[in-house]
C-alpha cells in the first residue's frame, strides 16, 4: 500500500512538472505589467519617493519648499532608481503630472522621462479631507478622457492613490491602473516601492 502512495505521488509529480514544461516558459507578473505600461494602455501612479515625516510642517506653503517636507538623499536616489527602471523596461519618454508639492516634483523630475507638468488634481489634500471627494472625482474624469499621446505618469501621494485605487502604496511605488468606462479604474498591478 505504501509502495502504491509513493507510486501515485511521484507519477502525480510528473504529470506536474510535464505540464509546466508543455506551457512554455513561465511569464512573470512584473514583465506583464511592464507590457502594459509600453502598450500605452495603463497609467502609472507614483507615491513621491522617501521624504522623511508625516504631512507638511505648520507653515507650510506652496510656493516655499523650505516649509514642506522634502525628499531626503535616499529619496532622491530612490527617484532616480525608478525611472533607471523605466528605461530598462524600454520605457524612455511619457507625459509626466505632478502634485505641486515640492517633494512630488522633484521626484518627477528625477525619473528623467520628459518634462514635468504641476497638476492640482494631484495635489494632496492629507490636510484638507473635504476636497478628497471632488477632487478625485475630477480626476476620475480626466483619466476617463480620451487619451492618445504617450504613457501618463503621475506623481501624487498617498492619501490621493488610496482615495483614487483603494490602494495604500509604499513611497516611490508604481501603482499601475487602467481606465475604464465611466470614470472608474482598473487596479493592474503595483511595482517597487520602500
Amino acid at each position: 500500500m505504501h509502495y502504491f502512495r509513493g507510486e501515485l505521488r511521484g507519477s502525480s509529480i510528473l504529470l506536474l512538472v510535464g505540464l509546466l514544461l508543455w506551457s512554455g516558459p513561465p511569464v512573470r507578473a512584473d514583465e506583464q505589467l511592464w507590457a502594459a505600461i509600453r502598450a500605452g494602455d495603463a497609467v502609472v501612479l507614483i507615491r513621491h519617493a522617501l521624504a522623511p515625516g508625516v504631512g507638511d510642517p505648520s507653515g507650510f506653503r506652496l510656493e516655499d519648499c523650505a516649509t514642506q517636507r522634502n525628499l531626503s538623499e535616499q529619496g532622491r536616489r530612490q527617484a532616480q532608481a525608478i525611472g533607471a527602471t523605466f528605461r530598462r523596461n524600454g520605457v524612455t519618454a511619457a507625459r509626466v503630472l505632478s502634485s505641486r508639492w515640492c517633494r512630488c516634483l522633484e521626484t518627477a523630475r528625477l525619473l528623467g522621462l520628459g518634462a514635468v507638468e504641476p497638476f492640482p488634481l494631484l495635489d494632496s489634500f492629507f490636510e484638507d479631507p473635504g476636497r478628497a471627494d471632488a477632487q478625485t472625482a475630477a480626476l476620475r474624469a480626466f483619466l476617463d478622457s480620451p487619451h492618445a499621446g504617450p504613457l501618463r505618469v503621475l506623481v501624487t501621494h498617498q492619501v490621493n492613490i488610496t482615495a483614487l485605487t483603494g490602494v495604500t502604496p509604499r513611497s516611490g511605488e508604481m501603482i499601475v491602473v487602467q481606465p475604464v468606462a465611466g470614470g472608474d479604474v482598473r487596479l493592474v498591478g503595483r511595482l517597487g516601492g520602500d
